[in-house]
């Protein structure tokens, strides 16, 4: 049977294809004997003409097992293609699983990534709200009164860096203007000049636009505005509201 002999390439098919060539194998060689065994009518037939027939015999059995050689080729070179079909669309689709999941997970992370942003910022806003919060409920509430236009007054003025005292500030407030918000000379030089004094304090208004305190209203009326311009204004000049004990 070495005229049968299979190539190597066909020894790598799986066990289901071996069991199907061993059964093309088997019929193939059930067929060669077939042609090969004679009838019994033949075999009544005088030696002498079997002898001669016999080489006629055996040439037909190679040729037709030369045929079956070639078919069984050529069914293995098919079901090595079908096998590394089979490969490459496994392999394709391990791929494109491998992918999906990839980018299954990216934008997973990136939500993951967005949520955790966002709580941040919320998180973030909520602080500042509640700072906002604490501060304003933080914030005193100033009586409006003499007592409370000079305690915001001086609240201002510590910020800013002014000096002056509660006792200072009220001693020459009483002396000024007797605690009248809307009291205004205009009897003396300043008054004269049509620039008369006015306020709590007595503050012209040049002095008040030039120490003006930036967050205070711009309204020489006003009391604690008065009160913040006319001590930023003594500062620069006395030293501080609490050294001046006369009109200033």
């Amino acid at each position: 049977m070495s005229a049968t002999r299979i190539p190597s390439r066909v020894r790598r098919l799986n066990k289901v294809q071996k069991i199907s060539v061993a059964g093309v194998s088997a019929l193939a060689v059930a067929s060669l004997t077939f042609s090969l065994v004679p009838s019994n009518a033949e075999a009544e037939v005088a030696p002498q003409a079997a002898g001669a027939a016999a080489p006629v015999a055996f040439t037909g059995g190679g040729a037709q097992a030369k045929t079956v050689q070639d078919s069984l080729i050529e069914q293995h070179s098919t079901a090595e293609q079908l096998v590394k079909a089979a490969d490459a669309a496994k392999a394709k689709a391990a791929a494109e699983a491998k992918a999906k999941a990839a980018k299954a997970k990216a934008a997973a992370d990136a939500k993951d990534k967005a949520e955790k942003a966002a709580k941040a910022k919320a998180d973030a806003k909520k602080r500042g709200t509640e700072a906002a919060n604490r501060s304003t409920a933080r914030k005193p509430v100033y009586a409006n009164n003499l007592d409370g236009w000079i305690r915001e007054a001086m609240a201002i003025m510590k910020k800013e860096g002014i000096p002056g005292s509660y006792s200072g500030i009220h001693r020459n407030i009483i002396r000024e203007s007797s605690g009248n918000r809307w009291a205004i000379n205009n009897w003396d030089i300043n008054a004269r000049n049509g620039i008369p004094s006015k306020g709590l304090l007595q503050v012209i208004q040049p002095t008040f636009d030039r120490y003006h305190v930036k967050g205070t209203k711009k309204d020489l009326y006003d009391p604690v505005a008065n009160i913040v311009a006319a001590c930023n204004y003594a500062a620069d000049r006395y030293g501080s509201m609490d050294n001046v004990n006369s009109a200033y």
